[in-house]
């Protein structure tokens, strides 16, 4: 785990990992308002080969509203991003961005208690994951 990650290494392929990750993150009530495809932007864009990588932008859209009122340039980090990356064919990693990182970004501490519950539930989000076989 960095210091601005959440972090879980699982033994499971990419795609069984990346549909536990969309079924846990629902479970906690996110949604996923975008996805980046890696893999397919970097071969289509730079012509490389990289393993299985997608971007999803998860949003608790209760969360983001609390967090824009406390501080409406917390938009500029929104929404959560959550990783899921291929290490080979077995093993999986899925990183999300800390809600705790969030309240050093913004210098104040009236995203406590949304930075709180967001860490909460993307953590009980990755330990569903990590339980799965």
């Amino acid at each position: 785990m960095t210091a601005f990650t959440l972090s879980s290494t699982v033994r499971r392929p990419y795609d069984r990992t990346l549909a536990a990750v969309r079924d846990a993150l629902a479970g906690q009530g996110f949604g996923i308002l975008t996805e980046i495809d890696l893999k397919a932007t970097l071969k289509s864009k730079l012509d490389v080969d990289v393993q299985p990588e997608i971007i999803l932008g998860a949003c608790r859209p209760a969360l983001a509203y609390r967090a824009l009122r406390a501080e409406p340039s917390i938009a500029a980090v929104l929404p959560c991003n959550v990783v899921v990356r291929s290490v080979d064919a077995e093993t999986t990693v899925v990183e999300a961005f800390d809600p705790s990182a969030m309240i050093a970004l913004a210098g104040t501490t009236t995203l406590n208690d949304v930075a709180a519950e967001a860490r909460t539930r993307l953590a009980a989000a990755l330990a569903v994951v990590e339980q799965e076989n």
